[in-house]
């Protein structure tokens, strides 16, 4: 009997594809622009049970979850979601469990059919797809790794990742050529000849999400992908995904029930309960800005202050900048602070890198020598990825906000030592 595969259970292969090499490794993924949305989900549900519309007229009148499974049978497993994932971004569907966050991500390529919604992939609802349609949706962009690694025991690694390329009818050497790809993104290059059983739980499932890449989907479904792994390995995985996404910008539905993990590796989160998306943001907002008490509660017990990132908690710069010559005389530029009120100002070249803070006194004082000597020394600059912890340290240690600069070297803005210590307060009483 032919075991399981990490994948969709009616196709029996594993997402592979349709067409040469060539086409799997690049043509049939389809080149959407970053931050664009690729995936949209409108008004989706899933009741579970017989007549399932009667439970559909209860949710209409408000009724609850529980409610309308003790008068039905009827479970509302997901209940109306609207989302929108955008391309190259680590999309993290969380709650607890029963919460549906499971059931809406096989909603999302039709392993489960809705009861009501739509699911657009690339512009194309998948609802109405045919089932040859759905198929080559399933090949070709839309791959997904589940929690269970169930790999072919009697193939090797390598033909375990090419197994789908395979039933597809790509020659040998070209699937070969593909597998040995994704197995190299994964970091197990030099285990292809060994079978899954000679391999650790955490390199058969980079295996598994190997498979996944090598059919270079639109999407990537990950369904508690980690959670069976131990700590320590699924530590490793995670930070894994976050190198492979660093590098290829894949766009990724993670579930998770974990909030430490969704934290880590989300871009966005979206909060589910009683089949309800409850709430969807970066980990900041969610942390800033919970809709609810059960929001709230997830980040409890969790230290989020290096979560928080200098990003998140970013003002502009407006008439404190000063853009300069820093070879100039500082005195030129004294008046403009003065005239704008703030203490302190925040000076870029031509170029608009960011050099230093100066004040109305070190102006003064540098008076007919350059803006160079005015600036002062113990003003710290951070990057737009240093956290709490990091921000704390240095807030502590000057009197004056801390500028954040970005990955060129230019001024992003400035974090007010205020917010800092109001963040930190808040942790604390939490």
């Amino acid at each position: 009997m032919t075991p399981n595969l990490t994948f969709m259970p009616d196709d029996v292969v594993p997402q592979g594809a349709i067409g040469d090499a060539q086409d799997v490794a690049s043509a049939d993924r389809s080149v959407a622009v970053a931050g664009t949305d690729i995936l949209t989900v409108r008004n989706l549900s899933k009741i579970f049970g017989p007549k399932p519309e009667r439970a559909a007229e209860m949710v209409r009148q408000g009724l609850g979850r529980n409610e309308i499974f003790e008068r039905t049978g009827n479970m509302v497993a997901v209940n109306d979601v609207s989302l929108n994932v955008r391309a190259g971004e680590i999309f993290v569907i969380m709650g607890l469990s029963g919460s549906g966050k499971s059931t809406l991500v096989r909603l999302l390529n039709r392993l489960i059919e809705p009861t009501s919604g739509q699911v657009i992939l690339e512009g194309r609802d998948i609802a109405p797809m045919s089932t040859e349609e759905l198929r080559d949706v399933r090949r070709k962009k839309m791959a997904m790794v589940f929690q269970s690694f169930a790999l072919l025991p009697n193939r090797t690694v390598l033909d375990n990742i090419s197994y789908g390329l395979e039933v597809a009818g790509i020659k040998k050497a070209e699937r070969y050529e593909i597998a040995r790809t994704a197995l190299t993104r994964v970091g197990l290059g030099s285990y292809e000849k060994l079978l899954p059983g000679e391999l650790s739980g955490g390199m058969q499932q980079r295996v598994g999400l190997a498979r996944a890449l090598a059919v270079n989907p639109s999407v990537l479904l990950m369904d508690e992908a980690f959670s069976a792994l131990d700590p320590l390995i699924r530590f490793e995985m995670q930070t894994e995904l976050l190198r492979l996404q660093k590098e290829e910008q894949r766009t990724i539905v993670f579930i998770s029930h974990d909030i430490e993990e969704a934290v880590k590796i989300g871009g966005r989160i979206g909060i589910m309960k009683d089949g309800c998306l409850i709430q969807v943001g970066t980990p900041a907002e969610l942390i800033q800005s919970p809709a609810d008490d059960y929001v709230r509660d997830f980040f409890r017990h969790v230290d989020v202050s290096r979560f928080l990132k200098a990003s998140s908690l970013l003002t502009n710069v407006g008439r404190e900048l000063i853009s300069c010559d820093v070879g100039a005389p500082a005195e030129r530029y004294l008046n403009q602070l003065i005239d704008s009120g703030a203490e302190c100002g925040y000076v870029c070249d031509e170029a608009g890198q960011y050099q230093g803070c100066v004040t109305p006194a070190s102006l003064h004082k540098a008076a007919a020598r350059s803006v160079r000597e005015a600036l002062l020394r113990d003003v710290r600059a951070v990057s737009l990825d240093a956290d709490l912890h990091e921000l704390a340290t240095i807030a502590l240690d000057q009197e004056h906000d801390v500028p954040v600069t970005d990955a060129s070297g230019k001024l992003a803005g400035v974090v007010s030592c205020r917010a800092i210590l109001k963040q930190v307060m808040e942790r604390r009483a939490a």
